[in-house]
């Protein structure tokens, strides 16, 4: 009797081991299987991301971004980037008073820093490109602007950003450095406004940024003053604090930052940080 026991009890042993052994695999096997699904990760190891991100950015920032967009979407399947461009005046208080959006893009410390100081920024702002006056004229400059204080010569019809826009701020910074006066025909409440009003023949010439003169062609010819060099504006890049897609902004202020980024914006004409 003794002798039939030790194998029966020795096979169901092992039968148990068998079984445990087939648990071990299949939770092992479900675990993968749970990883892979829940992982969130892309091929190339970077977090996924998806939905809208929303950017508040400076007119002038309006081609480059535009081209970012495309890159940020192909390169994140299932996302979309919608941009508010203005004057970064009114992108500020925009935000401050409660408009929903992920990230903001300035032309200048100051108009960030009204964000900051309400407590509407996550992290520190970083500066990724920076920006030099130009004078924008007709094509052919047919007023033979110069230099910068020919704009202050009675007889032609000049256009500003506003004061309290970035553009407008680094002009009549040029302005005070120089001890010059100007009194504009107009006060365009962001860059792209001022720029249009030459292309549209309403006025002789328009201090904006060199990126709007190159993003515009043949519409406008530019003149460049050595003066600019004392007003050169630089751009901070913010995520907030309210977010609804804070993930996906980081991602996008992270191409922004990025060397093909970089490569983008230094084409459209900007400074490197």
């Amino acid at each position: 009797m003794t002798t039939r026991s030790v194998p029966h009890r020795t096979l169901r042993i092992a039968g148990g081991l068998t079984v445990a052994a087939l648990a071990l695999s299949a939770c092992s096997s479900g675990g993968s299987g749970d990883t892979k699904k829940d992982g969130g990760a892309s091929s190339d190891g970077s977090k996924k991301v998806s939905g809208t991100v929303t950017v508040f950015a400076a007119a002038s920032l309006k081609e480059s971004f535009t081209e970012l967009k495309k890159t940020f979407e192909k390169e994140h399947p299932g996302t979309k980037v919608t941009f508010n461009f203005g004057g970064s005046d009114a992108l500020a208080a925009s935000i401050t008073s409660g408009a929903p959006a992920d990230v903001f893009a300035a032309a200048s410390p100051k108009t960030m820093k009204t964000v900051t100081d309400a407590g509407d920024a996550k992290g520190t702002p970083s500066t990724f490109v920076r920006n030099q006056l130009e004078i924008a004229t007709l094509p052919g400059n047919p007023k033979k602007i110069t230099n910068f204080e020919d704009l202050t010569k009675g007889g032609l019809k000049v256009a500003l950003c506003a004061k309290e826009v970035p553009c407008g701020s680094a002009a009549q910074k040029v302005l005070d450095a120089e001890h010059l006066k100007l009194t504009p025909a107009s006060y365009e409440q962001d860059v792209k406004g001022a720029l249009t009003k030459v292309e549209l023949k309403e006025v002789d010439a328009s201090v904006v940024y060199k990126t709007d003169v190159k993003a515009a062609g043949g519409k406008v010819e530019g003149v460049e003053f050595p003066e600019s060099e004392k007003a050169i504006n630089d751009y901070p890049v913010a995520l907030l604090k309210k977010a609804p897609n804070a993930d996906a902004a980081s991602a996008f202020i992270d191409l922004v930052k990025s060397p093909q980024g970089q490569k983008v914006l230094t084409k459209a004409g900007f400074l490197k940080p």
